[in-house]
């Protein structure tokens, strides 16, 4: 008799292999879920490689994929259940609080993968495992109409000689005839799945919920195995201990014993962790909000971020959504894919599932789709003409709308990134004036050049404000110097006295910084502080970003023509300066307003000439 389904199942099936999974980490991660939603302890992924001589070489390639745990295990009704596609126990469930939900997990993940795979499950000791299949290449003949009913039948050998945690009840997932993975070998899956599915089950991982273990053989010589390790937790927050964070093989500066150590966090928290309440179906659930900035000593150096700590950050980079104790999705959409220094800081967000169709959580659970395209809204922007921020919110607060408080996290969010973000680049920046300035013995940095030029214009008998302070006591010159510093926003009295005292002892007449100038015109501030002279570039200005950013970006693994794009970039940044210098003089009304700005150009292109000139 023939069949006419509404749906086509081999039709559907196959149209299901494209449901949107990143790559394998994630499709693996989604049968983790399984284990841990039964209760597992102990989970392990097992990659089983084939050896083969192809075209008279050997080569291995990945035969087969499983994902053992010692949770409660299924009977026959849950485990056809579980490998029914939307099919699942906790769908209608808004107050549920686990990982799972959907019912998309088992099978859909599978299939995005291979063509093929085998579900054996116990509730009495492994010898009593049941089990059923979904075959692809049998649903796509037509004939595999239903899933098909659970039977006892023995765990191949090969998973005991690889697996350890064959508990009392548990379940065993494997995966064969794999056409779809990326990575074509054990060691590569494993090597990203490490990354990724520490990252999705860090808490579980940090508290000890949850044990990992990843582990690859051949499947011609099980018993021996090529790999075995446990997952670490990978925070992109870095702010937990003792995760896969690398150490620094070396002191990040000569002469300096400061070292990155994976027990120690190489972030800090930014502030304090935001809490929203919010109202959905009738009841109030909480959403959190935590903050991380990268500490001084993981960004001390040449270049950190071509260093190990600094690459395995570019991997982490975007916010953190976290459901259930278990990460969604990095969020890259918040940050710019452009911005290297992005990667010093963290964001993350954290609801329960109740939330789920608020935050518009796929059944793949890798994003939240109505969270995400908040990241490049301006909350202004979604305001009628007629209404403040204010008067918005409550008429959306009165028509009791949860959609606004989505509104208010993704401003909150937004404004403390852009908050982050210039103290990133005033951190790193700190260390560049550093630099510049020099050390005591530093005869070659630009401070000790102008020093050098300026002791010989004092002889010649010029003098400026700078040098008539010199004659002040210490103390008053101090003094002088950090409330030059506090005027320029230094973080408090304390700070601003420290850094006064090593501008006062570092003996040269110039010291550079940045600050955010933010009330100023001008590209720069010059400014005669006890006996020095402060040259302050304004990080708000945008020649700062076209000049002093694109050349001093870090340039380790930086492509030839990313360096030749920073370079026509300040060069026409250049360009523009001297253009808005050039309209400036055109501007002058004739006669001796305009005749004083040439002469200010001439006499300033006559120091520039003798700052510039090179000694024999």
């Amino acid at each position: 008799m023939t069949r006419h389904d509404i749906v086509p199942t081999h039709l559907a099936v196959t149209a299901m292999r494209d449901n949107g999974y990143k790559n394998a980490a994630y499709a693996i991660a989604e049968l983790m879920d399984n284990s841990i939603q039964a209760g597992a302890t102990q989970v392990e992924l097992l990659c089983g490689d084939k050896t083969e001589l192809r075209r008279q070489r050997r080569t291995s390639q990945i035969e087969t994929i499983a994902v053992l745990d010692n949770g409660s295990g299924m009977d026959a009704d849950i485990l056809r259940m579980a490998l029914q596609f939307g099919n699942g126990m906790y769908l209608d469930k808004h107050n549920h609080t686990g990982i799972g939900r959907f019912g998309m997990g088992l099978p859909s993940s599978s299939i995005s993968q291979a063509r093929r795979v085998d579900v054996w499950t116990w509730q009495d000791g492994p010898e009593s495992a049941i089990h059923s299949y979904l075959d692809l290449d049998e649903i796509i003949a037509e004939e595999l109409y239903e899933v098909p009913e659970p039977q006892t039948n023995s765990i191949p050998n090969i998973w005991f000689k690889t697996g350890r945690s064959f508990g009392r009840s548990g379940t065993l997932v494997v995966w064969t005839k794999i056409d779809r993975s990326l990575w074509r070998r054990s060691v590569t899956i494993i090597k990203n799945a490490e990354f990724v599915i520490g990252r999705i089950y860090r808490r579980f991982l940090a508290d000890g919920r949850v044990q990992i273990r990843f582990a690859t053989f051949d499947v011609d010589n099980p018993t021996v195995l090529e790999s075995d390790e446990l997952a670490r937790p990978n925070d992109p927050l870095y702010l937990m201990e003792n995760t896969s964070q690398p150490s620094h093989p070396s002191p990040v500066v000569p002469g300096e014993d400061v070292y990155i150590q994976p027990s120690e966090p190489m972030f800090t928290l930014w502030g304090e962790d935001e809490t929203f309440q919010v109202r959905y179906h009738g009841d109030v659930h909480t959403v959190n909000i935590r903050y991380s900035i990268a500490k001084n000593a993981a960004r001390k150096g040449d270049s950190p971020g071509s260093r190990k700590h600094g690459k395995h950050a570019a991997k982490n980079v975007g916010v953190s959504i976290m459901r259930a104790d278990r990460e969604l999705d990095l969020d890259p959409a918040w940050s710019d894919p452009s911005e290297p220094r992005d990667r010093w800081w963290g964001v993350e967000v954290d609801f329960p599932p109740a939330l789920d169709d608020l935050f518009g959580v796929t059944n793949n659970k890798q994003s939240a789709r109505y969270f995400s395209d908040l990241a490049k809204v301006n909350l202004e922007d979604m305001v009628d003409g007629e209404y403040t921020l204010g008067s918005a919110r409550e008429v959306y607060q009165a028509d009791d709308d949860p959609q606004w408080i989505l509104y208010e996290i993704a401003h909150r969010i937004r404004k403390n990134i852009d908050s982050m973000q210039a103290y990133v680049r005033q951190q790193k920046e700190g260390a560049r004036r550093r630099r510049i300035n020099g050390e005591s013995k530093d005869v070659d940095s630009p401070v000790a050049i102008a020093t050098a030029k300026t002791k010989k214009r004092q002889e010649q008998g010029h003098s400026g404000q700078s040098d008539r302070q010199e004659t002040l006591p210490e103390e008053e010159r101090i003094v002088d110097l950090q409330q030059a510093l506090l005027e320029q926003g230094a973080e408090n009295e304390e700070e601003a006295e420290k850094e006064a005292i090593e501008i006062s002892g570092r003996g040269y007449k110039y010291e550079f910084r940045s600050a955010n100038l933010s009330t100023s015109p001008a590209f720069f501030d010059v400014q005669s502080r006890g006996g020095k002279i402060l040259i302050t570039l304004n990080m708000q200005h945008p020649a700062y970003e076209r000049l002093i950013e694109v050349l001093e970006g870090d340039v380790e693994g930086v492509s030839e023509s990313e360096l030749r794009t920073r370079l026509i970039k300040a060069s026409d940044g250049l360009d523009l300066l001297l253009s808005a210098w050039a309209r400036y003089e055109d501007e002058q009304p004739s006669g001796t307003a305009k005749e004083n700005v040439q002469e200010a150009r001439w006499d300033w292109g006559r120091m520039a000439r003798d700052f510039l000139r090179e000694e024999n």
